[in-house]
């Protein structure tokens, strides 16, 4: 289909178009919102592979009919699609990602994605002035969207169920074989999926960035917490377990401290490129190193999952929720609405202005962190096996100090910092 045939057969129509990486649901909002948009008399179509298409002045679009997206609900992954580009490459040529949305025909713009696709959403919306109206629906996995009421994203459900599944899976090879497990899990500006993943599988210990507060991280005190686990496991007869990571701990780390255990490649202004930090691989190596420096053999696995959850067919609870957000989002839009991220919240459908979402300090999307001060994280902590207080007094002391090989002032002089209240000694 060439330019002139796009713009004379589809004028004035709704354009649905996919950002970021997969979630479990995306085909259900397409088949949703294209249902509704045609049954209000519009046409539809898909822009194939996402931004990064327009922004290079590619126009490939698909036409979508009912037939076409009866049954994709079921579907994981995406029929249009999707990629991802660089904030500069944005920056520099959204004109033509503008030119390309015209001279397809778009009137009505759905978004999905998450917090960088809602950024594209506001920036269209905002520089089109009334020509196109945009409405963003929100994805991800990691759940790190601030939907009212602390919803879930869509996607997440889908993700942790299939998570748990794998790790299940891994908890009984960890206890059949006699070894550990560190898995890394997605999750770059929070800990919720991690977190989710651990607790519902009853994992030995999951860790997230948010437990440990603002500012740097040093790395020795996570291997530090990881390798207490261990002994704790040992001093209860256990000599195996599972810890789950949330990736994003690593971009807490001090890139100094970092480079000294492994080697962390660097970009070209010299700085580590944090994204490419093995994290379980970098943790296994140093916990491994310590034990064995105890005395103690440990088999571990480093192991990540993510890719595995992105593209898997939704649960039927991520099947009904995205149907619900598609048809809001061209309802909303028939009625005139724009700018605006659609949301289903106690059983309604609402619109979120792009106002109350974004953080004006940084421009992007505000983030939804765990917030460890609720029961709800309490009661996941409580069940993780970890170092607590009580385990630096009398008997359980003298007994992990055994198994460490060290005195019990030594045990505490050395791994009593990594609780908050450090004065357990």
């Amino acid at each position: 289909m060439n330019d002139k045939d796009v713009t004379e057969k589809n004028q004035e129509a709704v354009g649905i178009i996919v950002g970021g990486g997969p979630a479990p649901g995306i085909n259900g909002v397409i088949s949703a919102a294209t249902i509704e948009a045609i049954n209000n008399g519009k046409k539809v179509v898909g822009i194939i592979g996402g931004f990064k298409g327009l922004l290079d002045g590619q126009r490939k679009v698909l036409p979508l009919t009912i037939d076409d997206v009866t049954k994709i609900h079921t579907t994981g992954g995406s029929i249009l699609r999707t990629s991802r580009d660089t904030a500069e490459n944005a920056k520099a040529k959204f004109g033509v990602l503008m030119e390309s949305l015209k001279s397809i025909g778009i009137r009505y713009l759905v978004t999905i994605g998450g917090d960088g696709t809602l950024h594209m959403a506001n920036w269209i919306e905002k520089e089109a002035r009334g020509l196109i109206s945009v409405v963003h629906t929100p994805k991800t996995i990691d759940n790190d969207i601030p939907l009212p009421g602390g919803f879930s994203t869509f996607g997440y459900q889908t993700a942790r169920h299939v998570g748990v599944s794998i790790i299940n899976n891994i908890i009984e090879d960890a206890r059949t074989t006699g070894r550990w497990y560190f898995i890394t899990v997605m999750g770059r500006h929070a800990g919720h999926l991690a977190l989710g993943m651990g607790e519902a599988s009853g994992a030995t210990v999951s860790l997230i960035p948010e437990e440990f507060g603002p500012g740097k991280l040093s790395f020795k005190k996570v291997a530090d917490v990881l390798i207490g686990t261990i002994l704790k496991r040992l001093a209860h007869g256990k000599d195996h377990g599972v810890a789950i990571l949330a990736e994003g701990i690593a971009e807490k780390f001090d890139a100094d401290e970092l480079s000294r255990y492994g080697n962390i490649e660097r970009n070209e202004k010299g700085d580590i490129k944090l994204s490419e930090v093995q994290l379980g691989r970098l943790l296994k190596s140093y916990v491994n190193d310590t034990l064995q420096a105890m005395g103690i053999k440990v088999g571990i696995v480093d192991k990540n999952i993510g890719y595995e959850l992105r593209a898997a067919d939704p649960i039927p609870y991520d099947m009904e929720y995205v149907r619900n957000l598609g048809y809001g989002a061209i309802r909303y839009l028939m009625k005139g609405g724009t700018g605006a991220m659609i949301v289903w919240y106690e059983g309604n459908i609402r619109a979120m202005p792009f106002v109350e979402m974004m953080d004006y300090t940084t421009g992007r999307m505000k983030i939804r962190k765990v917030d460890i001060n609720t029961e709800t994280y309490e009661v996941a902590r409580k069940y993780m096996i970890r170092l607590e207080k009580e385990d630096f007094e009398g008997e359980r002391l003298q007994g992990l100090a055994k198994i460490a090989g060290m005195d019990p002032d030594d045990f505490c002089a050395r791994f009593a910092y990594i609780l908050k209240n450090a004065e357990a000694c």
